[in-house]
C-alpha cells in the first residue's frame, strides 16, 4: 500500500461525520501515543492521563458529530489544544501548576496502556525505554514554561502559533522557550556526559 492509499485525516473525519466509526478508531489508532503521552507528561498520573484522553475524545466525537469541527486540514493539534485544555483544565480546579512527569515507574507504563511497541525486539525496547527515560529525567530540571513548550512540539506535532494560542503567550516567547529548553537540555546532557 502506498502513501496515496492511505486516507488523510481530513477525509476520515469526513467518513466519521458520514457515519463511518471505523474512519473514528484509525483516527485515534494514528494519534493515540502523541496525544496520551502528552497528557501524561502534563498531569504526571497514567490514570488521570487516561481519564484525560477519553474526555479529549468525547469532546472530539462531540464536535464532529455536532458540525462545529472547523479546523481544516489541522486535526491533530486541534486534537492537541482539547487534551491540553483538559489538562490545565483539571489543575485549575486543583488550584496548582501542571508539571512533567519524571516518574520512572510510571513511565515503564505509558507503553504499555498505549498498546505500542509489540513487535519490538529485547535490545531496541530496552535502549528506546532507557533513552525515553533519560529524556524524561532531564525534562524534569527545565522550567515549566519550556518543557510544555517542547512536550506540545514534539509529542504535539503542533506549530508555534498554536503553541502561543494555547499557552497565552507570543510566537517570539514559544519560540524562546524552545530554544531556551533544547539549549538547557543540551547542557545537561553535557553536564552529565549523556548521549541519545
Amino acid at each position: 500500500m502506498s502513501n496515496n492509499d492511505y486516507p488523510t485525516d481530513t477525509q476520515l473525519v469526513s467518513r466519521f461525520q458520514n457515519g463511518d466509526l471505523n474512519a473514528l478508531e484509525q483516527l485515534i489508532e494514528k494519534y493515540k501515543d502523541k496525544i496520551y503521552t502528552s497528557i501524561f507528561f502534563l498531569v504526571k498520573d497514567k490514570y488521570l492521563a487516561e481519564d484525560i484522553f477519553q474526555e479529549t475524545f468525547i469532546r472530539v466525537i462531540d464536535t464532529l458529530r455536532s458540525g462545529r469541527y472547523n479546523e481544516e486540514g489541522k486535526v491533530l493539534p486541534w486534537i492537541m489544544r482539547i487534551a491540553h485544555n483538559l489538562s490545565v483544565d483539571h489543575f485549575r480546579r486543583l488550584k496548582r501548576a501542571p508539571f512533567v512527569s519524571t516518574d520512572q515507574n510510571d513511565m515503564r507504563d505509558i507503553f504499555d496502556v498505549m498498546g505500542i511497541y509489540h513487535n519490538e525486539n529485547a535490545e531496541n525496547q530496552r535502549v528506546r525505554q532507557e533513552t525515553y527515560q533519560t529524556v524524561s529525567r532531564l525534562l524534569e530540571h527545565l522550567p515549566a514554561s519550556q518543557r510544555e513548550v517542547l512536550v506540545l512540539r514534539h509529542y504535539g506535532d503542533m506549530s508555534f502559533k498554536e503553541i502561543a494560542r494555547l499557552t497565552d503567550c507570543s510566537i517570539n516567547t514559544a519560540l524562546g522557550r524552545m530554544r531556551y529548553g533544547l539549549l538547557n537540555l543540551r547542557k545537561l546532557m553535557a553536564t552529565h556526559q549523556i548521549e541519545l
